[in-house]
Order: C-alpha cells, then sequence, then structure tokens
C-alpha cells in the first residue's frame, strides 16, 4: 500500500484500441482533454486488444511496460482514455504507485475548473463525490485504521465508514440545493411560456463554435475559445428575430463522447432547458473529419437526458475553415429547413440562420387586416411583440389600421386560455401558403390585458 500523492501534473496518456483502431481524431481530442486540465505530457502508450483486461485492464505486459515508462519520465500521473472501474484503478495505483485517473474523471475535473456559477459548482462537486463515492478504497491505508489515538481505538467506526457516511449527507445537502434551483429554473420556464415566449437551445460537440454563435445572435460577450469545454455555465438571452417571434436562446454545456454519467444527472436542471426547449439548434463543427461521429454522440446523449423527440434544426458551422462551401439552406422534402451551411465566426450565413428559425417558429400563419380603436394600444403593443407587422397606419379617430401575420398556433391557444376575448374576433382571415382558410379569434392572457374593442377590415 502506498500513500496518494496529491499534487502533480507531469502526465502519461493510455489510449488502447479496444476491437478499432484509435482515430487520429480521437487521438488529438484526447490530447487536448489533458490540455484543457492543466496536465504536463511526458508521454504515452498506445496498444490494441480485444477486451480489458478486469484486473489491470491494459493487461500484466502492458502495465509492466507503462511502470517502466512512468519511472523513466517521472510521471506523477496516468490518465486513461477509458472508463475504468474502482478496482481497476486501484490495482494499477498500487503498480505504478501514482495517481492513475480515467476519462470521466478527466473530464470531471475540467468541468470543476470552469465552473463560475454558484449552481454550476454545485452540480459540479456533486458529480465528483458520486464519482468519488465508489472509489473510496483507493491509495489511502489510513481508510481500513480506526480514528483516534491512545484510549480511543476500540470498536468504533473505521476511517473508511466515516467518510462514507459524511459523503452520504454532503450528497444529500447538494441534492436539496439543487433541488432548489431546478424549482426556480422551472419557474423561470413556466413565466416564458405563458408569456408565449419559446426557447431556442443550443446543443452540440464540444468546440462546434456554440459559444461564438451564441455571441453573434445576442451579442451576450460570453467566454469562448479554441478549447473544448470553454463554456460551463448556462446563459439565457433574448433573441429577437427578423419577421418573427421574440425567442430565448440558451447556451448549454458541451457534449462528448463518453460524458460521464454522474456529469448527466448532477446536470439535470440546466439540461432541463434543452429537455423543454421549443427548438433545438445542434451546431456541427463542419470542418471536422469526424463530424458524423460527433453527430451521433450527440443524440445519444439527448437520448439519455429525454430529448430525443424536441424538433432540430442543423447548423453546420466552421464554413470558413472548409473549402468551396457557400452559406446555405437545405430543405426537406416538404419545403421544410432542416440544415443550414454558415460560420459563426466570421457572420456569413446568419441571416440564413435567422430566416429559418423565423420559419420553424412561426408555424402556419394567417393573415389579417384590423382596425384598432385608440384604446387598443395594448394589443397594439402585444402584435408588434409576437406578430409579423406588415403595416400600420394611423386612422383619424386616433386609432390604428394593421396588416399582421400571426401564427395560427398562437391564436388558438390564446383562445382556449382566455374566453373573455372571444368577442374579439379577427374575422377575413386569410391562410399563408401551405395552410386552410378559416376564421381566427384572438384573446390576450392575464399578461396582456387589452381594453377596448378591435374593429374588422374585410381582406381584399
Amino acid at each position: 500500500m502506498f500513500e496518494r500523492p496529491q499534487a502533480g501534473e507531469r502526465s502519461i496518456l493510455v489510449q488502447i484500441a479496444m476491437g478499432q483502431p484509435v482515430t487520429d481524431d480521437a487521438a488529438e481530442e484526447f490530447r487536448l482533454l489533458a490540455k484543457a486540465a492543466g496536465a504536463e505530457v511526458v508521454g504515452s502508450l498506445s496498444g490494441s486488444r480485444d477486451t480489458p483486461d478486469p484486473r489491470l485492464f491494459i493487461g500484466s505486459g502492458k502495465a509492466d511496460e507503462l511502470k517502466a515508462l512512468v519511472e523513466a519520465t517521472g510521471a506523477e500521473l496516468v490518465i486513461f482514455d477509458h472508463a475504468l472501474s474502482p478496482a481497476q484503478e486501484r490495482n494499477l495505483e498500487r503498480l505504478l504507485a501514482c495517481r492513475v485517473v480515467d476519462r470521466s474523471g478527466l473530464i470531471l475535473d475540467i468541468f470543476a475548473q470552469r465552473a463560475r456559477s454558484a449552481d454550476g459548482k454545485l452540480q459540479v462537486e456533486l458529480a465528483q463525490l458520486r464519482h468519488l463515492s465508489t472509489r473510496l478504497v483507493r491509495g489511502w491505508t489510513h481508510l481500513e485504521r480506526q480514528k483516534g489515538g491512545i484510549g480511543l481505538r476500540g470498536p468504533g467506526e473505521t476511517q473508511l465508514e466515516t467518510d462514507r457516511r459524511l459523503l452520504g449527507r454532503r450528497i444529500a445537502l447538494l441534492n436539496d440545493r439543487l433541488a432548489h434551483v431546478e424549482t426556480q429554473r422551472g419557474q423561470g420556464r413556466r413565466a416564458r411560456d405563458r408569456a408565449e415566449i419559446p426557447t431556442i437551445s443550443l446543443v452540440g460537440y464540444t468546440n462546434a463554435g456554440k459559444s461564438t454563435l451564441f455571441n453573434r445572435l445576442t451579442e451576450a460577450g460570453v467566454y469562448q475559445a479554441d478549447q473544448l469545454f470553454a463554456t460551463l455555465d448556462p446563459t439565457l438571452r433574448r433573441l429577437r428575430l427578423p419577421g418573427g417571434p421574440v425567442a430565448v436562446l440558451a447556451d448549454t454545456v458541451g457534449f462528448i463522447n463518453g460524458l460521464p454519467h454522474e456529469l448527466v444527472a448532477a446536470f439535470r436542471s440546466t439540461l432541463q432547458e434543452t429537455r423543454e426547449a421549443s427548438l433545438l439548434l445542434h451546431v456541427v463543427d463542419a470542418a471536422s473529419p469526424e463530424r458524423d461521429r460527433r453527430i451521433r454522440d450527440v443524440e445519444a446523449v439527448l437520448t439519455e437526458i429525454g430529448a430525443q423527440d424536441c424538433p432540430q434544426l442543423l447548423v453546420y458551422n466552421k464554413i470558413d475553415l472548409v473549402a468551396d462551401q457557400p452559406p446555405r439552406l437545405d430543405r426537406d422534402a416538404d419545403g421544410r429547413v432542416w440544415r443550414i451551411w454558415m460560420s459563426a465566426q466570421t457572420g456569413a450565413g446568419v441571416e440564413l440562420l435567422t430566416q429559418a428559425l423565423s420559419e420553424r417558429l412561426r408555424g402556419e400563419l394567417v393573415r389579417e387586416s384590423l382596425l384598432l380603436g385608440p384604446a387598443d394600444g395594448a394589443l397594439r403593443a402585444w402584435l408588434f411583440e409576437h406578430a409579423r407587422v406588415l403595416d400600420d397606419m394611423g386612422t383619424d379617430e386616433g386609432g390604428w389600421r394593421m396588416e399582421v401575420e400571426l401564427a395560427r398556433q398562437q391564436v388558438e391557444r390564446y383562445l382556449n386560455a382566455d374566453a373573455r376575448w372571444q368577442g374579439c374576433r379577427l374575422e377575413g382571415a386569410e391562410a399563408m401558403p401551405g395552410t386552410t382558410d378559416s376564421h381566427e379569434q384572438l384573446s390576450t392572457t392575464d399578461g396582456d390585458r387589452v381594453s377596448g374593442r378591435v374593429g374588422v377590415v374585410e381582406t381584399g
């Protein structure tokens, strides 16, 4: 047994091909993960196996080779690009006499360094404690001893039992605090639902350019860098779409292959924004040779958090790094936009993206010609906020004559939500292409009270 060192960043990277070769992209991603954690790479070990060795993962021969490399380089840390069991970590640490960290532990360490907000720190701490709870029996000899000195020894609890009890208490406390955070976030989402404000959630593989795109659309100024997990804490900003509704854009944590389950569970309140979003913007690095595999990895995480059924819009970003690739929209057989080619860094194709967002969020439209009285200022303001105003002219009576395009789904929802306004009919509705003619009615919620009466002007 040995006492595990508590510091040291001189690291050896271990990457073993299990059944299929390790690609250059995967090797580079592993190196960047280690760099993001602050590791100083002094060596690497590669190889191939059909199945992991149950005791040492890499087998006794490779383990001896790794031990010799640790001694030759003076490494203080060995990082595996794989998920290790607690027993495998313990056996490797005993053999190598240095710390051993698997891929999950490495990602958790990066998240711990990048968390800035109070709830982000709570989520990372919870994920780390859950990961640690199965790894208490490692290299510390004191865990097997009872605490205390002369006169205090006896059939009391061991240090390991004490640590497990304290760990359980801390996890329970963090769960309570995060439940409060989740309640607060839920109140914000319900308020946006009442105000008919859709939420657009940015998802994608880490370093695909989500934060750059977020800044391009909202001018939020969030931190962006060409590194893995540059931003961690979620950010929400109001987004005004040209000719479309007001939306809330949410920048969420990036996904990666092998994202720890403890991290997904701890970030449930953050990822709730993704599960309940009106639309997911799946940002893809168009210049990556592994983009198809990364799309599958993101889809797997979305399935794990229960967001697989949310509507998606693919955004192929970084076309400035792809030769002969102009910005464009791709539509399916029904004429709906399903993919956009653009560059958030240069701004090429941003107008195509905002156009596509407007189309996807507005849904089926009806066109209305309205005559509002002088007392209908609140309704007029609501229309400017939630509809596309095609014409707005003042009348001699102090009112307004307006022509607007309004989402059919939104009108129906208002009609069902508040029966007080069923007398304010918008007749003469003209369906936009792809819709059917019908008469629509408009009502408002409690937050959009309207006084007065709406006059109607026949369309055409």
